[in-house]
Order: structure tokens, then sequence, then C-alpha cells
């Protein structure tokens, strides 16, 4: 499982340019089982994406697809973890 999270690097009227583009990027990864859960970050800096993939290289490439990262609008963090605690709810999407 990892957590990806997206700093912005421009400022938010450019961020708005792209913003349609973004959600049909996170569209297409939640219908390809990727993507778990995302949001903006509070204060709207950037986002998070719960992302689940078999390496971190897959992660890497799914970013690359992402219009926010082909503008330069967010730098992204990746960190890997291994859920050991979850609710059981959320079991089935491990």
């Amino acid at each position: 499982m990892y957590l990806i999270i997206l700093t912005y690097q421009k400022n938010l009227t450019e961020v708005e340019k792209h913003l349609e583009a973004h959600r049909a990027y996170l569209d297409k990864h939640y219908v390809s089982g990727h993507f778990i859960a995302s949001g903006a970050q509070v204060p709207r800096q950037g986002g998070v994406i719960l992302c689940k993939a078999d390496s971190r290289g897959e992660v890497e490439a799914i970013i690359t697809q992402d219009p926010f990262y082909k503008h330069q609008i967010a730098s992204y963090q990746i960190i890997e973890f291994i859920p050991t605690k979850y609710a059981e709810s959320f079991g089935k999407l491990l």
C-alpha cells in the first residue's frame, strides 16, 4: 500500500486549470483498483492519495499519467507502508 502526498508547486489559479483533467485521471485509477481514497489537504496546499500497487515502480508510472505531474503543478512524495491493523470492512480493499 502506498500513500502519495501531492504538494502544489503553482498557485491555485493554475491548479484549477488542470483540476478537471486531474479528476478524470483519479477516476481512471479508481476503476483500475489502484486508488482507494483521495482528497485535498487542509489547508489546500496539495492532496493525498491512498494507492494499492505491486511496486513503487508501478506507483511512479501511475503518477506520470497525472496532468498535475505532466504540467508540473505538484511534487509527489511516495510513502510505502504495510497495513497491519485496519477496520474489518477495509480488509476487502487490500
